[in-house]
């Protein structure tokens, strides 16, 4: 399916040219899977997903934003954002000063409480300036007591990896072992088996399944069964999908998903 673009409520929007502090955004999906492509900006960003699924892209990572859940992602650096058609988003534009949030981008989850902040920044509150910068204060303050969430894929920028990530990316269910990749690389096994934890801090298995992870929680937010995420993957049962998701994230699929969506 094509990607459209996001659409902002703004079509002039520049948050780099607006001196205030916090900028709140509802972005719509139009009921069809969105993408803002690559860009940077002196802000930092918030990537808030209150419904759906939304994976955000840095160079070396891609990173998860589950339902009431966010990314962070500092500033300068760039990236892109994925949304599935269901995706309800916010994107929070914060002077990277004022806040203390990481260096480096993370999935943090977001309490009602700053769900409200958020919704309540967005609107704009134009004609009540002190009651804004309130809630700017209390937003700033809670950020950084938020926890965070292990959704991150490292992507290596080795060729030979890329082309693994490539060719996973396309088909999460693509089942060769490391020795047929291996193989298909003109590497010995152990060779490649060194490499990818080099790059990325894993085992070629663990970095696999955090890949299938992450592509679970997004289809799941969006609506698809557990069954058919079981089988897009290439799972031999649905038990084994659901065995693998609970050692992973503490909690079953289903579990995992309403657990996110109450918070």
């Amino acid at each position: 399916m094509m990607r459209q673009p996001l659409r902002y409520p703004w079509l002039d929007l520049d948050v780099d040219e607006r001196s205030a502090p916090v900028i709140a955004v509802r972005v719509d999906a139009d009921g069809s899977k969105g993408e803002v492509p690559d860009h940077s900006h002196r802000k930092g960003q918030l990537v808030v997903s209150f419904g759906g699924g939304v994976t955000s892209r840095v160079p070396g990572g891609l990173w998860m934003v589950p339902p009431h859940c966010a990314v962070w992602i500092p500033s300068g650096m760039a990236h892109s954002n994925r949304a599935t058609a269901n995706a309800r988003l916010y994107f929070v534009y914060i002077e990277a000063e004022l806040v203390d949030l990481p260096k480096s981008c993370c999935t943090i989850s977001i309490s009602p409480l700053l769900r409200e902040l958020i919704v309540a920044l967005s609107d704009g509150l134009q004609h009540d300036e002190a009651r804004r910068e309130r809630l700017i204060s209390v937003l700033l303050g809670e950020l950084p007591l938020m926890p965070v969430q292990q959704l991150h894929l490292p992507l290596p920028d080795e060729p030979r990896l890329k082309r693994i990530a490539a060719a996973l990316a396309d088909n999460p269910a693509d089942r060769r072992t490391l020795a047929e990749w291996a193989g298909h690389l003109a590497l010995s096994e152990s060779s490649l088996a060194r490499l990818v934890v080099k790059e990325t801090g894993l085992t070629f298995g663990r970095w696999r399944q955090q890949l299938h992870l992450i592509v679970a929680i997004r289809e799941l937010a969006a609506g698809a069964s557990v069954q058919q995420v079981s089988a897009d993957l290439g799972y031999e049962s649905v038990t084994a999908f659901i065995t693998m998701f609970r050692k992973a994230l503490g909690k079953p699929p289903a579990a995992y998903i309403n657990s996110v969506a109450s918070r």
